[in-house]
């Protein structure tokens, strides 16, 4: 009677986990289905399915908890978020129908959804239950396997083919057939020269200066930097090291010393010639 009684008893803890995660998983579940983003929604969705991999440990099906967060959470969920952030999927595509109509199927199954949730709650409230101790008997594998392959192995087979299908629709549907010829190398050659963009390879950093480090810029041969030789991302985060102006000194002085070496010969023969006048 004791057994019985805390089966259909709820303690403190367990009001509190439910709650607390509850509402956590349907925070979750809202923000699935009204963000605008899809990498943002993929996100959401993700949380709320660990929430109910906590449920169903909570619960003793350790089996479906290590399973739902594993293979659900841990692998199929991330990989639609990796896909979705290579993609780039923004808002505007979202909201772009591809299926006639889909808008209200998509709400009738989510009625229809509804009124078996609805009826299942209300199943489970109604009737009396076992709880778990009976199901986890043999073990709990051991248990949900029984039940798969006898019992319920029509209705699993059945979701198998669903997921099939829900596989193949999705490649059905994000594939995209090319509408135009693709253009050639000749043609991009030309696009290109027409816009100005840069043609030749650019610049290395350190071109005419005595560095070859990637923060600074390669100097051109009046001495001023060339912005073309350093990184975007270095020049907006400010990383760049300016030696242009050390540069610009070193050219100066040479260019002194150069001056004063070619006045050096032109007065050295000058000399010379004056002196051989004076000997005749």
């Amino acid at each position: 009677m004791t057994a019985q009684l805390a089966a259909y008893s709820t303690s403190t803890g367990e009001a509190v986990q439910f709650w607390t995660l509850g509402t956590v998983a349907l925070i979750g579940a809202l923000g699935t289905i009204l963000m605008k983003r899809a990498v943002h929604s993929a996100l959401c969705l993700a949380g709320t399915m660990i929430v109910l991999a906590v449920f169903y440990l909570a619960n003793g099906a350790y089996f479906l908890g290590i399973v739902q967060i594993i293979v659900y959470t841990g692998a199929i969920m991330m990989l639609f978020l990796f896909v979705v952030m290579l993609v780039g999927v923004t808002a505007a595509d979202s909201l772009k129908e591809t299926i006639k109509g889909q808008r209200w199927l998509a709400a009738l199954c989510g009625l229809g959804f509804g009124v078996l949730l609805v009826a299942g709650i209300g199943n489970a409230s109604l009737t009396e239950f076992n709880g778990i101790g009976q199901a986890n008997a043999g073990g709990n594998v051991e248990g949900l396997a029984a039940l798969l392959f006898t019992r319920y192995v029509f209705a699993f087979e059945i979701t198998g083919a669903l997921l099939i299908t829900a596989a193949v629709g999705a490649m059905v549907l994000t594939h995209r057939e090319r509408t135009e010829r693709a253009k050639t190398q000749r043609e991009l050659a030309e696009e290109r020269v027409r816009e100005g963009k840069q043609l030749p390879p650019l610049p290395a950093p350190g071109v005419y200066a005595r560095h070859n480090a990637v923060d600074i810029a390669g100097l051109l041969p009046d001495g001023t930097p060339s912005d073309l030789t350093v990184s975007k991302t270095l020049r907006e985060r400010g990383q760049i090291r300016d030696v242009s102006r050390e540069a610009l000194n070193d050219l100066k002085a040479l260019e002194q010393r150069s001056e004063e070496r070619l006045e050096r010969r032109a007065v050295g023969p000058a000399k010379f010639q004056r002196s051989e006048e004076a000997s005749k």
